[in-house]
């Protein structure tokens, strides 16, 4: 999905992610169930990521990020841990869960939080990108915007500031929802 900023005439690329329809707090407004691309990583770079955080790599670490990357989506720790107790029934939710923090601070994974209710957790992609969520369903966008980056680098700037990173998350009402 495309669609241009009016203040700089630039392309937004987008794709839209919508959150699993097990999720009790979400209702689901839409039967289709959009999911992301993300660029293919190897057991390699797991393993890498593992000892880049000065962890030992166990078959559970590589488990837990085996099912974060291949559910391709952006999912609540407990949605993660039931996808891991799926081929693992052995590692435990305090696992998944503390793995999870780990790799949330180590910049390995992003949080994106929508009001009071549970966060959820992508791999963090290689390429940048930001969200808009809809309050209603739940509809995560993913979106790239160079003057958007571009303005945060000059406030950085303005403020005496090196900017090493950033989560921007926007939230609102999507189409499908506002004419319902």
């Amino acid at each position: 999905m495309s669609a241009k900023d009016p203040s700089s005439k630039e392309t937004l690329v987008a794709k839209e992610v919508r959150p699993a329809s097990s999720v009790p707090f979400l209702p689901r407004q839409h039967d289709e169930d959009i999911v992301l691309v993300r660029e293919e990583r190897s057991e390699n770079e797991f393993k890498g990521i593992i000892r880049e955080l000065n962890l030992k790599v166990t078959g559970q670490r590589l488990a837990i990020l085996k099912c974060l990357h291949d559910g391709r989506r952006h999912v609540t720790a407990q949605e993660l841990y039931e996808k891991v107790i799926a081929k693992n029934p052995e590692i435990g939710f305090a696992t998944v869960y503390r793995f999870l923090r780990t790799l949330t601070e180590g910049q390995f994974v992003t949080e994106v939080r929508m009001g009071g209710l549970p966060a959820r957790y992508e791999l963090t992609p290689k390429r940048h990108h930001d969200h808009l969520t809809c309050v209603k369903c739940g509809k995560i966008v993913e979106f790239e915007n160079r003057t958007i980056e571009t303005h945060q680098e000059k406030v950085a700037n303005q403020f005496g500031f090196k900017l090493t990173h950033h989560i921007l998350e926007l939230y609102g009402v999507c189409p499908d929802c506002q004419t319902t």
